[in-house]
C-alpha cells in the first residue's frame, strides 16, 4: 500500500461535554465511545502522527457564553440552548488529557453550526500546512463525521475514516451510517492500517534539495 498523500489527523468533537457520561447531552454516544475504547486508540494514533511530524487537529465545539449566533433550528441546537452546554470556559469544552492538545497540535473551534468547516479556520489551517488527506476520528458517525467528510470532499481533500476510532449514538446507527453513507465519501480503514500508510516526514531542507 502506498503512503497517504500529505495526511493530517482530524479529531472530531472529543470533549468532556460529549464523552463524559455525567455531562453529555447524548448518553448513548458517551456510552458507545467508552465501550468502543476510542479515546485511548485515538491517543495512540495521534502520537504516531506527531512522531511522523504530521498535523493533528482538534475540532471542538465552543459556544459563546451568551449563546450569540446559536439558533433552535435543529434538534441539536435546541438541546444545546436548553442545556447551555459546550460553553467556552466550562469543563464541557475540555479535551481529554490522553488526546492533548500537545504543543504541536492545532485546535479549531466552532461557536455555531453543526460541522467542523462551518465558520472556522479549519480549511485555511489545513491548506497552509500542505494537507491533502484527512484521517477522520472521533464523534459522531451520526452527523459530525458524515458532514465533515462531505465538506472535505467538496473542498478537494481525500478522506479516510479510521472506523475503530469513531462512535455513534448506538451500535446500530454507527454500523448503518458507516456502511451506507460514510463509505460514499471516505475510505473506511482502521487505526492499524492508517499507521501502516503514514509517509515519512520530509524536512523543508530535504524537500528543497530534491527540487
Amino acid at each position: 500500500m502506498s503512503p497517504y498523500e500529505a495526511p493530517a489527523l482530524i479529531i472530531s468533537e472529543c470533549q468532556r461535554g460529549i464523552l463524559d457520561a455525567d455531562r453529555s447531552v447524548s448518553s448513548g454516544l458517551a456510552e458507545q465511545a467508552a465501550s468502543r475504547g476510542i479515546v485511548p486508540r485515538i491517543g495512540a494514533l495521534a502520537d504516531h502522527f506527531r512522531q511522523h511530524r504530521l498535523p493533528v487537529v482538534h475540532c471542538i465545539i465552543e459556544h459563546r457564553p451568551d449563546q450569540a449566533g446559536m439558533l433552535p433550528n435543529s434538534y441539536l441546537g435546541v438541546m444545546a440552548l436548553r442545556a447551555h452546554s459546550m460553553a467556552a470556559g466550562t469543563p464541557d469544552v475540555e479535551i481529554p488529557p490522553e488526546l492533548g492538545p500537545r504543543p504541536s497540535d492545532f485546535v479549531s473551534t466552532r461557536a455555531t453550526g453543526l460541522t467542523a468547516f462551518y465558520g472556522t479556520d479549519l480549511d485555511a489551517t489545513l491548506r497552509l500546512n500542505g494537507v491533502r488527506t484527512l484521517v477522520l476520528v472521533g464523534v459522531s458517525t451520526n452527523l459530525a463525521l458524515p458532514g465533515l467528510a462531505v465538506e472535505a470532499v467538496n473542498r478537494g481533500y481525500d478522506v479516510v475514516l479510521a472506523e475503530d476510532c469513531t462512535a455513534g449514538s448506538s451500535a446500530q446507527t454507527h454500523e448503518f451510517l458507516v456502511t451506507n453513507q460514510l463509505t460514499l465519501t471516505a475510505r473506511i480503514s482502521s487505526a492499524e492500517e492508517v499507521v501502516a500508510r503514514l509517509p515519512r516526514h520530509v524536512t523543508p531542507a530535504a524537500a528543497a534539495s530534491a527540487r
